[in-house]
This record gives structure tokens, C-alpha cells and sequence, in this order.
């Protein structure tokens, strides 16, 4: 999976239109090779992209769970912290 692709299901507050946005536009720019398409692919690109945003809010939407909501703020301070122990931290 694309790393910077986000998990977006089971948190407090929900994902945010324009996040499932951004995730489909890194599923699109991942499976094509394309950061930014060329003016030639750049149609079926972006309507690749809101197809594939219209389908990740309908799973998320979908989607059920158990287990108590994730929260966006400890979740952020448990990815620094393991960005600082993989690369090290780089404060001066």
C-alpha cells in the first residue's frame, strides 16, 4: 500500500471529504505512475480519481465496528514516534 495513503475508518472525528480525497488521489497517482497526468491522460485520471473517491466514501460510510473510535491526536503522536525511532529525530 502507498504509505502516503492514510487510514481513514473508525476515527473521532470521521474522515473529512477532502481526506478521502486526498487518499484516492494517491491511489490514482500510485496505480498510474502519474504524479500529474499528461494533458492526453489527464481526463481519465482525474475521473479515475472522483470514481475512486466516491467508492472509498461509500466503504468508509458502509463500514462497521466494534471497537471504540481512534483518536486523530494519539494516533499523530504514535506515528512521530515511531518516525523518530525508524529516521531518527531530527530537532536541533
Amino acid at each position: 500500500m502507498c504509505r502516503n495513503i492514510k487510514t481513514l475508518f473508525n476515527f473521532d472525528p470521521p474522515a473529512t471529504d477532502e481526506e478521502i480525497q486526498a487518499a484516492a488521489l494517491q491511489f490514482v497517482r500510485k496505480l498510474s505512475g502519474f504524479n500529474e497526468p499528461s494533458k492526453a491522460n489527464e481526463l481519465a485520471f482525474n475521473q479515475a480519481v472522483r470514481e475512486v473517491t466516491g467508492v472509498a466514501k461509500q466503504l468508509l460510510d458502509s463500514l462497521v465496528t466494534h471497537a471504540d473510535s481512534r483518536n486523530r491526536e494519539v494516533e499523530a503522536e504514535r506515528a512521530r514516534a515511531r518516525n523518530a525511532k525508524r529516521f531518527g529525530t531530527s530537532e536541533a
